[in-house]
């Protein structure tokens, strides 16, 4: 036997006399390792563990108030494997719930070491899919899903769009009544969901007492970057997140980013103790996001070219981010003036007036949005067809974050940057108030690489990837600077003006290459637009976001193939058997009402 076997041998059968409650807690925490560790693997190892949990046990007999709810819980998941459901694929799942054929790249693979039990950290730009690698596991697993979500405001979204697919989700916050609460509690404690969402700020105090004694069979926890110190967003309340995984027996724990350097990566395993987790890292280029970037001054007016570039995309979903309440207000005035409807959204506004803005966005009632950087992290809305900065952000994760809120249903959309030296200064004279001068230091310098990358004439893609340690070629057709295409003068701009997505809206149809070119016949957009209104008339009847009946792409999709039966429908990405049984039969009866001849 090896010497450490001895070591840790005579460790387990120490009399120790007194046990404190640091002693147990610490003790449960070792044994939590080793299983995450692997290191119980070898017979000689699998004997020294069971000795100490056989102490472990022995100790709670004697002395039971040592132990804590969720230490006991912990106890108990140590004996026994993540329980799931064999005879149910994640392939099965993907198709038959959510209507896809094909995972994207790093999905399988973390969907599978998920449920072998070990964590796993996903760094994937918005878009990627992020949400099915602990969606499908939460429907394969007999136990709960813990989803850890920074923004209340969304979560009802959330929850509603998994219902409408048969998934059993629900969410604890503040907004709930406490007969609510309890009522969701008490179903929850009996198996009754398949996922549950809360906030980092929730898990403080009895909740998480509860929680633990839940089967709780995996923690995701989303925008997980907020974490780490060293990232753009950091927020203390994810903090509470330390130690999370010990508490629940070790279970895997999922964690999930857009936006994460090597050193945040490093930090986020370290906070959430996860061990020796996969990580799947996807590309941060996304071609269907069409970058310009404009210097403000020399006669150029930022609210009259954002005026134009709004006109041009009257039926389309847009945000505008302005740097402060106050731009954000009187932007959202001077468009309403020029009679587009714009709602502003900002932190100071009240909780219900912010709730009613988010909710008429989500439902297609408000085309624009005008906001601070409050609006939109973890916004589930896939249409978003263009992001307008009227002021630069004051680092390149955080615009890399806000430009990924366009186009996550990968149809083309337009991200247009205004930026000057003068907003450099503006931010500089506000960290003079900052007291960590290494702190200040670092904003510095993030606010002046922003600035850098805006000035560069190369391709924008190409510049803004490498930050996150990516190289890739230049893109061709995605940036201003590729497409030698200043978007803001071109005569007419016929491209961004047309209702069809699948027109690359931010360029000119002599640019593109010829298999781009192709538009929607008249009778084709006449359909799609009638499909918007049926889809838009259903959401409403139901209180759902529009996508949750069906997105833009799946819309697009319908217009173009034409399918006259269901199992047509079928075969389109995105309709799954139960979207097809809601839905189905009320579609095609509206494309048979007319709009097409395609078989």
């Amino acid at each position: 036997m090896k010497l450490e076997f001895f070591i840790r041998l005579l460790y387990s059968n120490a009399m120790i006399s007194n046990w404190t409650p640091k002693d147990v807690r610490q003790e449960v925490e070792a044994l939590i390792r080793s299983v995450g560790d692997q290191t119980a693997d070898h017979p000689d190892e699998v004997e020294v563990f069971n000795r100490r949990l056989e102490k472990l046990r022995s100790v709670y007999r004697n002395e039971p108030q040592l132990f804590t709810p969720d230490l006991i819980h912990a106890l108990q998941r140590l004996t026994k494997p993540v329980p799931s459901k064999p005879q149910v694929s994640p392939q099965e799942v993907l198709k038959t719930t959510f209507g896809y054929t094909a995972f994207r790249p790093g999905q399988k693979e973390s969907i599978e070491a998920i449920l072998s039990g070990r964590d796993c950290l996903g760094v994937m730009p918005t878009g990627a899919g992020k949400s099915l690698i602990f969606q499908i596991p939460a429907c394969i697993f007999s136990g709960a899903t813990l989803v850890i979500s920074p923004l209340i405001a969304l979560m009802k979204d959330q929850v509603d769009h998994l219902l409408e697919k048969g998934i059993r989700a629900t969410y604890i916050n503040s907004s709930l009544t406490l007969p609510e609460k309890k009522d969701r509690l008490q179903r929850l404690k009996q198996g009754e969901y398949h996922l549950v969402y809360v906030a980092p700020e929730g898990l403080e105090g009895s909740l998480m007492e509860f929680l633990a004694g839940v089967n709780i069979n995996l923690i995701a926890v989303d925008e997980a970057h907020c974490i780490s110190q060293w990232g753009h967003d950091f927020r203390p309340s994810y903090r509470n997140l330390s130690g999370l995984k010990s508490r629940f027996g070790g279970v895997p724990v999922l964690a999930l980013t857009a936006t994460a350097t090597e050193k945040i990566s490093a930090d986020i395993i370290q906070q959430l103790g996860m061990s020796h987790p996969l990580r799947f890292k996807g590309s941060f280029f996304r071609s269907n996001l069409r970058i310009h970037v404009y210097k403000k001054g020399n006669g150029r007016t930022a609210r009259e070219e954002i005026l134009k570039l709004v006109r041009a995309r009257a039926r389309q979903s847009g945000i505008i981010y302005c740097l402060s309440r106050k731009g954000v207000e009187q932007t959202a005035r001077f468009l309403t003036e020029k009679g587009i409807r714009a709602l502003p959204y900002h932190a100071g506004m009240e909780p219900d007036e912010r709730t009613s803005v988010q909710e008429a966005f989500q439902r297609d009632d408000a085309r624009v949005i005008v906001a601070t950087v409050a609006f939109g992290m973890g916004i589930d809305k896939p249409n978003i067809r263009y992001v307008i900065h009227r002021d630069m952000p004051k680092n390149i994760e955080g615009y890399y974050q806000e430009i990924g809120r366009a186009g996550r249903d990968g149809l083309e959309s337009d991200c247009v940057l205004f930026y000057s030296w003068s907003e450099v200064i503006s931010y500089e004279r506000f960290l003079k108030e900052v007291p960590d001068p290494d702190l200040k230091r670092k904003l510095m310098r993030q606010t002046r690489e922003i600035f850098s990358w805006a000035e560069k004439k190369t391709c924008r893609h190409q510049s803004l990837i490498s930050y996150f340690g990516e190289t890739i070629p230049p893109c061709k057709n995605a940036c201003d600077f590729c497409l030698k295409l200043d978007l803001l003068s071109e005569p007419g701009n016929p491209a961004a003006a047309s209702s069809s997505p699948r027109v690359l809206l931010s360029t000119s149809p002599s640019k593109l290459p010829p298999e781009e070119k192709e538009t929607l016949s008249f009778k084709e957009e006449e359909l799609l637009a009638r499909l918007k209104n049926l889809r838009k008339r259903l959401a409403r009847e139901k209180k759902l976001p529009a996508f949750a009946v069906f997105s833009d792409a799946v819309l697009l999709k319908i217009t173009l193939v034409h399918p006259t039966s269901e199992s047509g429908l079928l075969q389109i990405r995105g309709i799954g058997p139960k979207k097809l049984a809601e839905y189905g039969q009320i579609f095609l009866q509206e494309i048979r009402s007319g709009g097409g001849n395609r078989k």
